[in-house]
């Protein structure tokens, strides 16, 4: 039996599967389509799961109110479960997402976007330690998609921000676009009980729900729907 078979339909509307794409984008940031377009997809996939979360140095506070007021109200109208997120930077001084922001949202997402030199690792693993110890985060997006530009860092250093993301109960996505992380850190956070999201990080309605590949990621590392953030919504 297959990954798919062995997962648990989604309850009560029994037609769906237990998948998830918890990194898609609209026109509120830089995709292309309506929050209901993304929406619509993860219904046509049969997704159980699907989370909006647009860039967030796109929003003024008006547009971040629509924004924030649209998912509510899709909420309610949408056969799965829909959740309302945000996509936040990860700076030098802190991810860029406020309290007030965090506290009306159902997750937060915190990528690294900064532009490193060969050689500048240790800074980017510094700025994922920084966002592992911020309240207002709960997933690390696309982690380790800079590393061959940068270089790799030593398996000591990944448990590191493995344990840091242990003790603070973070988890990290699972990037079917970047295709990271690596199989070994995915194994050694099921081992740890790190929490992992699967993502296409769609910018085209077409695209969300395309995850395949961290599907298969997930299965090969041995990974279970508890694994996954979100799972009791499932």
């Amino acid at each position: 039996m297959d990954f798919l078979s062995k997962l648990r339909i989604f309850k009560p509307h029994n037609r769906f599967r237990i998948m998830m794409d918890l990194h898609t984008h609209t026109v509120f940031s830089d995709g292309v389509g309506r929050i209901s377009d993304n929406i619509a997809e993860a219904e046509r996939r049969m997704l159980g799961m699907v989370g909006i979360s647009d860039h967030i140095h796109y929003f003024t506070p008006a547009t971040f109110n629509r924004y924030v007021s649209s998912i509510e109200r899709f909420k309610k109208e949408s056969e799965i479960t829909v959740l309302a997120g945000i996509e936040a930077n990860i700076t030098p001084d802190s991810p860029d997402i406020t309290d007030e922001m965090a506290k009306r949202l159902d997750y937060v997402i915190a990528s690294a976007h900064v532009w490193l030199e060969p050689g500048r690792v240790n800074v980017y693993l510094e700025l994922i330690k920084a966002a592992l110890q911020d309240e207002n985060v709960d997933v690390i997006g696309h982690f380790s998609n800079v590393f061959p530009y940068i270089g790799y860092p030593e398996e000591e250093e990944l448990m590191e921000v493995i344990e840091l993301a242990e003790a603070n109960g973070k988890a990290f996505e699972i990037s079917s676009r970047y295709k990271v992380p690596e199989l070994s850190f995915v194994k050694a956070c099921i081992q740890r009980g790190v929490k992992l999201t699967l993502g296409s990080d769609a910018h085209m309605p077409r695209d969300v729900g395309r995850i395949g590949w961290s599907l298969k990621l997930l299965r090969k590392a041995g990974g279970r729907m508890e694994d996954l953030l979100f799972s009791e919504l499932l």
